[in-house]
């Protein structure tokens, strides 16, 4: 599905004028496209009482069209207007001259007579149209529009967003300070950021898309780098096999990962690059936890590697690391490795020394952490592809920010990483964000709280190691790989239950669900 940052939006408005289209009929369309889907899904909800809070913008206009739109289909409607009539311009005043021939509307202009209409009119209003601010809102709530927010949230009614949840940003999907908690959004011409990405997510409640008569040609004109990544976009790139292959021509992923008491991270990383169709897997482990891993997967093929105390002695494992990776289609560090100075100093060698290793790598875990250390700048310096896939913890160490910055702003997090370093970058947690370095950014749609369980992490790097050894590029790597680890997890939380499946069975249940995207 495609996303929209708010400026494109704009863009699509324009273009569509310049192409004939008057704004006023958009207007129109887009105000009569929210009423006639509140009726559709709430009917019987509509005859108790409706109530429109519009802002003084376009948003507010809108409004105004559906206000009048449900007098005109009989329904008892309120409007609450956050400004004076006479600072309306534009279609947003035509809009409300229309509206007032059949509906009252009640100015309130402060916080004081915002919560003095709510009150007055709350017991008669089963529906709220939430039309204060649309997609272009840049600044905090305040005044008398949060007030409003926060009577909307506290009233007993079913809300429906005009556009967006006012007070969600539309293209991060941030807080503005307070936003409105919609049980329907919707939204014209496509889905915008804020839609689908978390915290705004969670305001949006149900998402209806409609066709309001943009012209055709402002889509193509714009293009789009961004899309919500569902079954039909991830299907594409599951690629069935011919009948004339073998296990070299699928890819050999090199797995670096465990230590003394994790060696089930390089387990489950190397055994999700089997499920995930590698033909060839190589796990290099520290010497200490060698006869673990070898008996934990027959199909497996380990390598151990010089160690200090349990975890890998970078400096003397790093020329047999190089040596298998040549040998290798992509590599996988940093599942269970520890932080070290056994460890530091192999990562600082593979950030490096990226002539020695030309293959894809995908960073992980403590792999992060201990670049972190070093400056993540620093990987700026790879002429190879690399993966980068922190949870919010670890980006948050990544970029010298907070896990709270972080998860306020998802979108913005990942993309100063890749910033930073040029990497494709996967920001982890629920609605996991996908951006590479030139500029397209994808959210996924999969995955349930079910997964919030240890491993999870591992199995996905080794997934991802598995695509990108069988030639998948890091953007498409990532956007398959994410949404089958959570496609997956769907479906056994769908046959075995929400809560209590492992990392170890959603990695049994790829094949399966690969067979089924690819259905």
């Amino acid at each position: 599905m495609r996303l929209l940052t708010a400026a494109q939006s704009r863009e699509v408005d324009r273009i569509s004028q310049q192409s004939g289209i008057a704004s006023y009929s958009l207007m129109t369309r887009a105000g009569e496209s929210v009423a006639d889907a509140v009726v559709r899904r709430w009917p019987e909800r509509i005859r108790n009482g409706v109530l429109v809070v519009a802002g003084r913008g376009n948003n507010g206009g809108d409004g105004m069209v559906a206000a009048r739109r449900m007098a005109e289909l009989g329904a008892n409607v309120g409007v609450i207007l956050l400004g004076r009539s006479d600072e309306l311009r534009g279609d947003a005043r035509r809009a409300y001259e229309e509206c007032e021939r059949k509906v009252e509307a009640i100015e309130a202009t402060t916080e004081q007579s915002v919560a003095s209409v709510f009150a007055a009119g709350r017991s008669q209003v089963a529906v709220i149209f939430d039309a204060i601010f649309g997609t272009g809102l840049n600044a905090d709530i305040k005044g008398a529009a949060r007030r409003a927010v926060e009577e909307i949230n506290r009233a007993s009614a079913l809300v429906a967003a005009v556009d967006i949840a006012s007070g969600v940003n539309a293209d991060t999907g941030a807080i503005m300070g307070a936003a409105v908690e919609a049980d329907l959004t919707v939204t014209f011409g496509a889905a915008k950021y804020g839609h689908v990405s978390y915290p705004g997510a969670a305001c949006c409640g149900l998402l209806d898309i409609v066709d309001i008569g943009f012209a055709p040609s402002a889509f193509n004109e714009i293009g789009t780098t961004g899309w919500f990544v569902e079954a039909a976009d991830a299907a594409p790139l599951a690629k069935p096999r011919s009948a004339n292959t073998h296990k070299g021509t699928y890819g050999h992923p090199l797995i670096v990962a465990g230590s003394r008491g994790k060696s089930g991270a390089a387990l489950l990383a190397s055994r999700a690059a089997l499920r995930m169709g590698a033909g060839l897997v190589t796990a290099a482990i520290p010497e200490s936890i060698f006869a673990i891993v070898a008996s934990g997967q027959a199909e497996l093929m380990t390598e151990p590697m010089p160690d200090f105390n349990g975890r890998f002695d970078g400096a003397r494992a790093v020329d047999r690391i190089a040596a298998l990776a040549s040998r290798c289609s992509a590599l996988v560090v940093g599942p269970g490795i520890g932080v070290s100075d056994g460890t530091r100093t192999l990562i600082e060698w593979l950030v490096d020394n990226p002539d020695r290793l030309s293959i894809p790598m995908v960073l992980d875990a403590d792999g992060l952490n201990l670049l972190a250390q070093l400056g993540a700048a620093r990987l700026r310096n790879s002429i190879r592809p690399v993966v980068l896939t922190p949870h919010p913890g670890e980006m948050a160490r990544l970029l010298g920010a907070s896990t709270t910055e972080v998860n306020t702003d998802r979108i913005s997090s990942t993309r100063r990483l890749v910033e930073l370093t040029g990497a494709h970058v996967l920001l982890k947690g629920s609605r996991s964000v996908i951006a590479g370095p030139r500029g397209e950014v994808c959210i996924n749609s999969s995955g349930n709280a079910g997964m919030a369980t240890a491993g999870m992490g591992d199995a996905l790097s080794g997934m991802l190691g598995a695509l990108l050894g069988q030639g998948l590029s890091p953007f498409d790597a990532l956007k398959l790989g994410v949404f089958l680890h959570g496609f997956a997890a769907d479906r056994l939380a769908t046959h075995r239950g929400p809560v209590g499946y492992l990392a170890g069975d959603v990695i049994d249940e790829l094949p399966a669900a690969l067979a089924a995207l690819r259905a």
